[in-house]
């Protein structure tokens, strides 16, 4: 509610402001969002989306009553962007509404703050940032979800993910030949989304990308699928690794607070690509963690959290079917090692896609039919196995 009446208040000003002929303008480009500009002193981009949901999950493999739902407003966003003063001086800012945005689901406190970040951009080779916003991790998530291909990011992504976290970040990107090149850094707290001060503990993240055969075409690197049907080969390979000293999270910035003020430093390595051409997508991804310390932290009270210590793996191919018709399908494989693999069994899911596209990824139609099992025993009677279906709308500006 009260970004619908931000909203409604800044399309009033902005249309006062174009009335009084003061250089303020206001136009909608259908790619960016709603844009606001005062001269060359202030810019805004005002986008906004929501995601709605109608999931339901199988009780197991063999057993197609309804034993599960996913039915809501999964996303509702609302994101600002652009500089003051000089187009060097930037900022981000994107809120989030709906339960599961703002963290309702696990906790009691509201989190709406998703992105909060300030920039510095000197040349158009150099960023440097302080604020809140995703860190430099695997490319599934640095992707917007709202630019995904499925419904869902994968259960690679749910167990090794870097996630958001507050700190100084820095990017250098530019070309060496013809191969563009990005070196990103973040110095953050470790704590993940909105946390407190004085968390014991820094975490240290850096990524490479390399784009051999040149840049995609709208940047299609930073979003699934290959809609603008790649004329020639291009390849885009990133590799990072985090280091999360004394984590009081079971994920690092997310999971669950592990008991009695423990600590866990968790180290993640990441390696991903992801190739497109004539409207053929094909990602693929790897992470491993490892855990310095007992990966099971032993409460007061004899229970035990454990701290998910292995690897993931995780691959899709999509394929586009005319101008707006995709279908795609992904595997992902969880493999938890070491003494954790005792408590936290090895999880495969299986996932085929079908979309729509009214406007790109801003405005589409999803349903999907997804497969889950544990352990390698994928039969339909098997313990853990489980069906999925679902449909999504996204709709934005």
């Amino acid at each position: 509610m009260r970004g619908t009446l931000l909203l409604l208040l800044l399309l009033t000003l902005t249309a006062e402001a174009q009335h009084a002929g003061d250089g303020f303008t206001a136009r909608f480009d259908r790619n960016k969002g709603l844009v606001l500009k005062h001269d060359s002193l202030f810019r805004m981009t005002l986008r906004f989306r929501m995601q709605n949901r109608f999931a339901l999950l199988s009780e197991r493999g063999d057993d197609l009553s309804v034993g599960g739902t996913d039915i809501r407003v999964r996303r509702l966003r609302l994101r600002f962007e652009g500089h003051v003063l000089s187009p060097k001086i930037q900022y981000k800012v994107q809120l989030g509404f709906s339960k599961a945005d703002m963290d309702l689901i696990e906790g009691t406190v509201a989190h709406p703050i998703r992105d909060a970040v300030a920039q510095y951009a000197p040349n158009k080779h150099w960023t440097f940032a302080l604020g809140q916003t995703k860190l430099p991790g695997n490319r599934q998530r640095t992707v917007s979800s709202g630019a995904q291909q499925l419904p869902d990011r994968s259960i690679v992504n749910g167990a090794f993910t870097l996630d958001r976290d507050f700190g100084l970040f820095g990017t250098w990107q530019g070309k060496v030949r013809t191969h563009g090149l990005a070196v990103k850094a973040a110095v953050t707290t470790g704590e993940g989304r909105n946390a407190s001060p004085g968390d014991e503990g820094l975490c240290y993240t850096g990524r490479m990308e390399w784009l051999p055969l040149g840049a995609f075409t709208d940047g299609g690197d930073e979003f699934e699928g290959d809609l603008a049907r790649e004329p020639s080969p291009k390849l885009a390979v990133g590799a990072g690794y985090a280091m999360n000293v004394h984590a009081r999270r079971a994920g690092g910035q997310l999971g669950h607070t592990l008991p009695d003020g423990q600590r866990r430093t968790l180290n993640t390595f990441i390696a991903d690509a992801v190739l497109k051409y004539r409207g053929l997508a094909i990602s693929t991804e790897f992470l491993q963690r490892d855990v310095e310390g007992d990966p099971l932290v032993l409460a007061a009270d004899s229970s035990v959290v454990p701290v998910l210590q292995g690897w993931g793996w995780n691959t899709q191919v999509s394929h586009m079917l005319g101008a707006r018709n995709e279908v795609v399908a992904r595997y992902s494989l969880v493999t938890p090692v070491g003494r954790v693999a005792s408590v936290l069994p090895q999880r495969e899911e299986g996932w085929l896609g079908w979309s729509h596209y009214v406007n790109h990824h801003r405005v589409k139609v999803q349903a999907a039919m997804s497969y889950a099992w544990s352990d390698g025993m994928a039969a339909t009677d098997a313990a853990g196995t489980r069906w999925g279906l679902w449909f999504q709308v996204e709709l934005g500006i």
